[in-house]
Parts: structure tokens; C-alpha cells; sequence
């Protein structure tokens, strides 16, 4: 499986981004898929995540209320919405992906638990 992000950028702060990623391979309504971001000395932690579905939706507690993620199965995309942005959002943002099997969780929020990486898209918040 392949996860191409695109829709990062330098934006000031109280803009809003959209990031899309784009899979190719295997069968996209059968992964649970999320989001997650990294800084440098930090480690990468989850920002959003949604069911294979996409009726369960999960936030981080820095991002809820400004940012939504939503996937569209057809299209083989999912998408992460991102309002009200503040200089603390900038990070290197990864999609990701996980296939899931009979007793595993249904929403992906832990980095460890990834099948599939994106090669990361750059978000910077200007003050």
C-alpha cells in the first residue's frame, strides 16, 4: 500500500489547511486510517483518526474543535481539514494506515500499530 500526502505549506496563524492523502494498493475501506505529526526531539503522536466507515472519528486534545478528518472510500482518500491553525500545529504531518483484523481496535491512534507510513507533509504556522 502506498499513502502519497500532498496540501502542506506555510500558512500564518488562524488559517486553515487541507491535507489529502492518496492510497493505492490493497483494499482502502479495510483500513482503519489516521493522521499523526512529528517534531524534531518529540515523538509522533496521533492528531486524528477514523473508523473504515469513517462513523467513528477521534481527536487529539490539542486539535479538537479545529480540525476534522473525513475519508472518502470511493476515491480511495482521506483528508484532514485543519482551522484556526496556531504556531504549536507546526510538525511534519504523516497519513497512515491499518489493516483491520478480527479483535483489533477499529480506530488507529497509536504510531506503533501502523502498517503503512506516508513520506510525511511539511505544515508550518506563522505567528
Amino acid at each position: 500500500v502506498q499513502l502519497v500526502e500532498s496540501g502542506g505549506g506555510l500558512v500564518q496563524a488562524g488559517d486553515s489547511l487541507t491535507l489529502s492523502c492518496a492510497a493505492s494498493g490493497g483494499i482502502f475501506s479495510s483500513y482503519a486510517l489516521g493522521w499523526f505529526r512529528q517534531v524534531p526531539g518529540k515523538e509522533r503522536e496521533s492528531v486524528a483518526a477514523i473508523s473504515r466507515g469513517g462513523g467513528m472519528t477521534v481527536y487529539g486534545d490539542s486539535v479538537k474543535g479545529r480540525f476534522t478528518i473525513s475519508r472518502n472510500n470511493a476515491k480511495n482518500t482521506v483528508h484532514l481539514q485543519m482551522n484556526s491553525l496556531k504556531p504549536e500545529d507546526t510538525a511534519l504531518y504523516y497519513c497512515a494506515a491499518r489493516t483491520v483484523v478480527r479483535g483489533s481496535s477499529s480506530l488507529l491512534l497509536a504510531p506503533e500499530t501502523v502498517d503503512y507510513w506516508g513520506q510525511g507533509t511539511q505544515v508550518t504556522v506563522s505567528s
